[in-house]
């Protein structure tokens, strides 16, 4: 969360981070960045730590939070 926090910043994206639900991360992101968000965001979150496991990352968007899902 803090690496995607502090690249949202370095790139003066508009994409915001409102909250995190159990084991979610809710964003809030203008259409145009949304495809770069999400893909930045699925790998952080998959390459966070190494694990002899793959770590799989579900990504998913819409209108609000219930859409997304």
């Amino acid at each position: 969360m803090i690496q995607i926090h502090k690249w949202l910043e370095r790139e003066k994206l508009k994409t915001k981070m409102i909250m995190q639900v159990h084991d979610e991360l809710v964003l809030e992101a203008p259409i145009k960045e949304k495809e770069a968000v999400m893909m930045l965001v699925k790998k952080e979150m998959e390459e966070v730590i190494k694990l002899k496991v793959p770590l799989k990352v579900g990504i998913a968007s819409g209108a609000n939070w219930d859409e997304a899902h």
